[in-house]
Parts: C-alpha cells; structure tokens; sequence
C-alpha cells in the first residue's frame, strides 16, 4: 500500500512505479531511518501526543526490525517505494494500529531530510579518519626522506631543489584541507529537519528539541520551507569531496610520472601494480591511474547536484530525490579510492640517488648561484643575468655549474670565488632554505610533527 493512497482510485502503472521508487538506492539509509523514527516516536510519547505505550511499542518493533534487517533475517522489498515505506508498513503487520501512529506529525519530506543528514554525517567522520590516516603515513615518510634532495618543479621543468620530504608534505597540507571541509559541511549538516512537515510544520505541540537531543544534532532548522528544501548540505560534502579527489588525482599523475623509466623516482609494491597481458616487462601504475580517472565522476556527480537544485521552487520536489544517487556515488568512490591509495603510498619504495642525479643535471641551483653574488654586493637583477650567461655556457660545453672551472666564473664575474661551489650545492642549497614553509630538512620534520599534532585536534 501505497502511504499516499486514499487520493487515488486505481493502481500506479508498474513502470511508473519502477521509475518513481527509490528503494534500489535510499534502502542504505535503513539504520538512519529506524533511529529517526524511534526518536519521533520517543518525542510523541512524551509529549503526550500518542500514548506512551504505544510509543513503546513502535520502538521495541522498529528496534527488531533493525535487528532482523542487520543478521539478514529480514530483506528489505525491492518492490517498496521506498525505505521510509518499507519500514513502516513492515512495522503495522507487525504492531498494528500503533504503526499507523508513526507518521503522526511527520511527512516524508521532513523525514528523507533527517535520515539523508544523519547518513551522511556519519560517512563525514569515516572519510576524515581515512584522510588522517594517509596524512599520518605522508607525514611519517616525509620525515624519513626530510634530507632526500629532489627537483622542484615549475612548467613540468626542473625549477630548484627541495626535498622529497617536503614534496610530500605539499600534499598533506592539501588533505589536512580537507579534513577541514569535510568537518565544516558537517558542522552545517548538523541541523535537525523533523518537525518541519511537508513544508509548514505542524499543529501538534512537538518538542524538536527532544528528538534533536535524542538523535544528537545541536540545532534544530528555523524556517520549515528551507528545511524540507535544503540540499545545501550534501552540495557542500560533494564540493569538499570533489576537492579530495582534485588532490588525489594531482597526486596520482605525480606517481606515474616518478614510476616511468624517464624518472625512476620511486617504485611501487607489487601488491599495488598490475601487469601487461602482452609486453612481460610493464608494470603499471593502474591504482593511481585509475584515482585519477575517477576523479571526474566525483566532479560529475557535484554539477549533477547543481544541476538538479538550480531551478527548483520552494520546497519540496520530486526532483530532490536525484540527491542521494549523486552524493552517496561522490562519497563512496573517495572511500574507495583512499582505500587502496593509502598502503600504496605507505609501501612504495623511494628511489632518493635518482632524485639525486635529477637534481643534480637541472641547473637547479642557478638562484643559489645568483644569490651568492647578491651576498657579494652585486643587485639581484645583475646577478641573475651573469648566471643566465653561465648557464647557457654550461649548457653549451656539457658542464654543470658545479664542473665549471672557477676561471670561468670569474671571466663573467670577479667576484667570484671558492665559496660559490659550497654555495651551489645542492645540499647546502636545500639546507640553506630555512624560512617557515621551505624545504630545510630541519623545517620538513618540524612541518610533520606539526601536521601530526593539529590532527589530534580535528
């Protein structure tokens, strides 16, 4: 039976049924769905607006219900509209006319509402711990690679030394964002719709926040049209999510790039690397190909949220029921995403004597170079083309600038001398970058214990 049948004189036709239902996708909120009808339920009764027996009722038969539906002792219908449907009908065969008083000063739109929110701010707490747990590793392998020089980048070109330890700390950064946003849409989740009706509350006198305490929101909604309407909240989690994924799939396309023979940066455990059906030598970066693959789906899923809420009027539409498939897809595929990626990261064996010889052929240490001169007197401006010149003239003779003959450096510049070669190297050049933020291995352990001290606080 249909919850909104006493309306209608004949059957809905069965396609129409099978397009309208949402069972196939909204069952997941089952759990969410018992618990906000206990507490409803729970409210009622104290609020003398059922009998408190019947309260009880309902909740001693929605709590076995939820037991039964947990050890499989009870499927959920696929035929049901949908889980709001399932549980209630299922709860009247079994208690009667006590079931029936459930709804009581409820409608689905506040309903679906609730169980939407109260589903997702608990998938909110398991992506952040998931996000801390790959901070932790990067944090724990950047301290052990604090020291491992490597070229920065800039146009995919070798720029200036850093470290890897530092490298990976960039992407921590990154994530601990995250974490950050994930917890705000979850702040602002945290809002209790029950109570709001279809669109304009109720007559009965509801204590909201009764059943806000009892389900363990800390505010109830102020306005009952934006609670029934309000989507903002799964819009926000997917925009947060979508930005993880914009992270993980820049992280990615780094792994491939430093698993190819043309960098040979690292190398990843076999358990997370696939081979060719054809070429016996390949080993393929398929995890990290396939994150970054993903990635688009996540940003489709945030434009499909958009795209549905944009032209909708106040309050609710049937449009809205589009909601669950796009975010309960955004989040699962970051879960499923960070499940693999976080031992990939934690087992790859770094490669620090290729960074090494990278760094070494890049002229990564010009601006050490120009900066050295500048500690001589000379403007910045003029320093920069005397290194200019030597570079191309390195470049032209196959030397670097720790190779060039000191003659040579002080054929450009005379003020020149045996410093400049302690000046350019690589290591002093690294460990001379001591501003907070830059890569000094001292500065990267400092960073890491930093980011895993914050953690502790969110």
């Amino acid at each position: 039976m249909k919850l909104w049948a006493g309306r209608f004189q004949k059957e809905v036709d069965a396609k129409t049924n099978d397009f309208n239902s949402s069972i196939s996708f909204d069952s997941r909120m089952a759990k969410e769905d018992i618990e906000g009808s206990i507490a409803h339920a729970t409210m009622l009764g104290a609020c003398g607006i059922i009998d408190k027996k019947e309260a009880e009722t309902i909740c001693d038969g929605l709590q076995k219900i939820w037991e039964e539906i947990q050890s499989g002792a009870l499927a959920i219908d696929p035929n049901a509209e949908d889980i709001h449907t399932f549980v209630e009908g299922e709860l009247t065969a079994r208690v009667g006319d006590a079931g029936k008083r459930l709804h009581t000063a409820r409608s689905r739109n506040d309903q679906v509402a609730l169980d939407l929110r109260c589903y997702l701010k608990k998938e909110c707490v398991t992506l952040q711990e998931q996000l801390r747990t790959l901070i932790e590793v990067l944090c724990q392998k950047a301290k052990k690679h604090s020291g491992d020089v490597m070229p920065g980048y800039t146009h995919l070109q070798r720029a200036q030394p850093i470290t890897f330890g530092h490298h990976l700390l960039a992407y921590a950064e990154m994530f601990l964002r995250d974490v950050e946003r994930i917890g705000d849409a979850a702040k602002r989740m945290d809002v209790l719709p029950l109570g709001s009706g279809a669109l304009a509350g109720t007559t009965y006198p509801l204590d909201r926040e009764l059943t806000a305490r009892l389900l363990g929101f800390s505010a109830v909604s102020q306005n009952s049209l934006d609670a029934v309407a309000d989507r903002d909240f799964c819009v926000e989690l997917a925009a947060a999510v979508s930005l993880s994924m914009v992270h993980l799939s820049r992280f990615s396309e780094e792994i491939i790039l430093w698993c190819s023979w043309e960098f040979k940066f690292v190398e990843l455990d076999d358990a997370f690397s696939t081979g060719s059906s054809i070429m016996p030598q390949k080993k393929n970066p398929d995890i990290a190909e396939l994150v970054r693959g993903k990635s688009g789906r996540v940003f489709g899923d945030l434009m499909a949220l958009l795209s549905m809420l944009k032209g909708l009027p106040l309050a609710y539409n049937k449009d809205m029921q589009e909601d669950k498939e796009a975010i309960f897809d955004a989040v699962d595929t970051l879960k499923l995403c960070l499940t693999p990626f976080i031992p990939m990261i934690e087992t790859m064996r770094v490669l620090p004597e290729n960074m090494r010889a990278a760094a070494a052929k890049g002229f990564i240490n010009a601006t050490d170079c120009a900066d050295y001169l500048v500690g001589k007197g000379l403007p910045f401006r003029d320093a920069y083309k005397i290194t200019g010149a030597l570079v191309a003239q390195c470049i032209a003779q196959g030397e670097t600038l720790e190779s060039l003959p000191l003659l040579e450096y002080q054929n450009a510049c005379p003020s020149f001398d045996e410093g400049v070669y302690q000046a350019i190297s690589l290591e002093a050049c690294v460990a001379g970058r001591k501003v907070i933020g830059a890569p000094a291995p001292e500065n990267v352990q400092a960073q890491a214990n930093r980011i895993l001290e914050l953690l502790k606080n969110k």
